[in-house]
């Protein structure tokens, strides 16, 4: 009983050691860090700086490679019997007024609302979704005058 008395003390006092032990070690002190300032200010930072420089560059080249169409729409009055050509991929809403349709003999403007080409000569739909697929000399002339969005790139005449 002595003996296991005498080993319980001795475990008691290693463990206060190894908790005193442990309580004066101290992770990073201002005398000697984890990671120094100097780490920081010479090697850590210039990496970020880089890298954050390197992801702004590339987003200013890739709006500097764009086609300068519009990437939004953009709300235009045309004048009665203008004329206006729009460049591949414009997209057009007539918002007001009338005008009739620009095709070529490659096809019309695609109606996305309704899901149909529209041909040369038609009427065009108001508030439909227009896309111009080809930049080959579609587009509309307006019979009054007309509001419409447009985003992409286009012509009046």
């Amino acid at each position: 009983m002595k003996r296991r008395r005498k080993f319980l003390a001795a475990m008691a006092v290693v463990c206060m050691l190894m908790m005193f032990t442990v309580a004066l070690a101290d992770p990073g002190t201002e005398g000697d860090p984890l990671i120094s300032k100097s780490y920081i200010d010479n090697v850590l930072m210039p990496k970020i700086e880089n890298l954050i420089e390197s992801k702004l560059s590339g987003l200013g080249s890739s709006e500097s490679s764009s086609t300068g169409a519009a990437e939004r729409f953009m709300v235009v009055n045309v004048d009665k019997g203008a004329t206006v050509l729009c460049d591949a991929g414009t997209e057009v809403i007539l918002r007001m007024g009338t005008a009739t349709v620009l095709a070529t003999a490659k096809g019309g403007l695609a109606d996305t609302t309704s899901g149909y080409d529209i041909a040369n000569g038609s009427q065009m739909p108001p508030n439909h979704l227009l896309i111009v697929p080809v930049g080959d000399g579609r587009g509309f002339k307006a019979e009054t005058d007309v509001i419409v969005m447009v985003k992409g790139t286009y012509s009046v005449k």
